[in-house]
Parts: structure tokens; C-alpha cells; sequence
């Protein structure tokens, strides 16, 4: 284990800023479903449909947070933590479908433009951009720790950007009545959200299908592994999270250094992987021969091989 690396919940997954966020969420999810139907707004009932996946996305990483505290057991070695991950692609997937069904009502709604009470309508959704900003700015502090609450950040900031659509829908429609503004805007909230979920269902798969981290090039730690003195070879070279900010890596490494001097070896091994690619889980087994070439002359000294974590 690395210096100050901990596998406790992250600083940035602080629980009272997502209940408060959660809160005024919940709170303006009503009113948003209620003021969408009474006008007739397809943007707002949008944007009341994003906002409930905010409430929902808030909600699990509540949850995830709390089974992400639980303690490693005999069954589960590595403790719950990945559980942030899958709640994190259950998010991506609620937003996608989402986006799906207002980009089919908006063309319903474009052949048969509705009546819309565009006073209201801006009225709502002014409101809701002061609960987005609000519950964002409470979000922002652990978004980069964190998929999980990335997920929800994501999804607060998409929605923010549909108040503000909603908003100049409500002006136009109020200046033009151009009933078919509302369901243009419609389009582009959906529009505008797919890319986004697609980027953290992207990143919720990889650490999923256990691919290396972003930010972490495979290539990158090879070379600086081999830079060291006496290595040969490397093989077996793993790098992988179990969940946000927890990369592990395994390696197997050929050394012509003497077994005495492998011990030393290990220790500036280790302590490169932190402090250059922030990997402080790490397995590194020193070897004088690679294991597919060893012919029973393998001489396993415990101190050669070493888990740090």
C-alpha cells in the first residue's frame, strides 16, 4: 500500500451534498410533472423526465455509496465497490431511454403542434435552472473521483442545459406563438444528452470488462518498467480498476540482478507505479526466467513476489 492511498470512500463522495441535491430534485420533479402537464409543454415534461433521472441517479449513488462502505468478506474479496460502477451504467441506460422517448413524442407533437402557456412554461422552468445550478455546484467537488457521482453530475448538468432550452422555448413561443418551438427544443435536449451518456456508459463497460483506466497507457508503464537496471523482460503485465480512482496492476518480471538485490528492485518498482501513473494496488512477482521457459529451476523466494494493497 502506497503512502496515504486508501480504499475508504473518496472525500468526494461526501453523502450530505447528494441529499441535498437528491431533495430539491425530488421537490422540483413534482412541480415540473404537474406545471408540464397543466400547460401542455412537451419541453417541460422533458426536462421533468430528465430530472427524474437526476432524482434517480442521485438516489443510487446514495445507495452505492453506502454498499461501497461495506467491508471486503470471504466471498468478495474486493469488497463492494464496483457496485458504483454498475450503478453508474444503470444511469447511462435510464437517460438513454429517456432521450429516446422524448426525441419519438417531439415527433408526434411537431405533426400537431399543441396550444402551449408559454407564461408558466417560462415561469417552471426558471426554476428548475436554480435547483440544476444549485444541486451542481453541490456535485462538482467529487465528480472527478467518482463515476458514480459523474453519472449524476452528468445528468444534473444535461438538464440544466434543458431549462435554459426550455426557457427560450417559453420566450419564443410567448413573442411568435410558435407552438412548435416547444417540440424543437425538445429535440435538442435529447440530442444534446445521447453523446454524453454514450461517453459514461463507455467508461462505466471499461472498468466493467476490467479494460485499463483512462488516463493510463499500457505502453507507457511497460516502458517504465523495463527502464529500470537488471530488468530483462515483463510478461503477464495486467492494469485494471475495480472501481473510480482504484487502479490494480499485475506483472510478472525477468531480472539478471542477484536474488539479494530483488527486494530493492520491488521497492523502486512499486514506488514508480505510484507516483508516476497514481497505481498504488500492485502485484509484482520477480522472476529469473519467464514462467513459460522455466524448466523447474525457478527458485520462489517470498520476498520477490509482493503484494502491495
Amino acid at each position: 500500500m502506497g503512502s496515504g492511498h486508501s480504499h475508504g470512500v473518496s472525500a468526494g463522495q461526501n453523502e450530505r451534498p447528494l441529499w441535498i441535491a437528491l431533495a430539491l430534485t425530488t421537490a422540483f420533479l413534482i412541480a415540473e410533472v404537474i406545471g408540464g402537464l397543466l400547460v401542455n409543454s412537451l419541453a417541460l415534461i422533458s426536462d421533468a423526465a430528465h430530472m427524474f433521472t437526476d432524482a434517480a441517479a442521485l438516489a443510487i449513488s446514495l445507495v452505492a455509496i453506502r454498499i461501497g462502505k461495506k467491508p471486503a468478506d470471504s466471498q468478495r474479496t474486493f469488497g463492494y465497490y464496483r457496485f458504483e460502477i454498475l450503478a453508474a451504467a444503470f444511469n447511462a441506460i435510464l437517460l438513454f431511454l429517456v432521450a429516446v422517448y422524448i426525441l419519438f413524442e417531439a415527433y408526434q407533437r411537431l405533426k400537431s403542434p399543441p396550444e402551449i402557456q408559454s407564461g408558466a412554461m417560462l415561469a417552471i422552468a426558471s426554476l428548475g435552472l436554480v435547483i440544476n445550478l444549485i444541486s451542481m455546484r453541490l456535485l462538482s467537488a467529487g465528480k472527478e473521483d467518482s463515476l458514480n457521482i459523474k453519472g449524476a453530475y452528468l445528468e444534473v448538468w444535461s438538464d440544466m442545459l434543458g431549462s435554459i432550452g426550455v426557457i427560450i422555448g417559453a420566450i419564443v413561443i410567448r413573442w411568435t406563438n410558435w407552438g412548435w418551438v416547444d417540440s424543437a427544443i425538445a429535440v435538442v435536449i435529447g440530442l444534446w444528452v445521447l453523446p454524453r451518456t454514450w461517453i459514461l456508459l463507455k467508461e462505466s463497460m471499461n472498468v466493467l470488462l476490467e479494460g485499463v483506466p483512462e488516463g493510463v497507457g499500457l505502453i507507457e508503464v511497460e516502458t517504465a518498467i523495463l527502464a529500470h537496471p537488471g530488468i530483462v523482460s515483463i510478461h503477464d503485465l495486467h492494469v485494471w480498476s475495480i472501481s473510480s480512482g482504484k487502479a490494480s496492476l499485475t506483472v510478472h518480471v525477468v531480472s539478471a540482478d542477484k536474488e539479494s538485490d530483488w527486494p530493492a528492485l520491488l521497492t523502486a518498482i512499486r514506488t514508480m507505479l505510484a507516483d508516476k501513473f497514481d497505481i498504488h494496488h500492485t502485484t509484482v512477482q520477480i522472476e529469473k526466467t519467464p514462467c513459460e521457459q522455466e524448466s523447474g529451476l525457478h527458485v520462489y523466494i517470498p520476498m520477490t513476489s509482493a503484494h502491495d494493497g
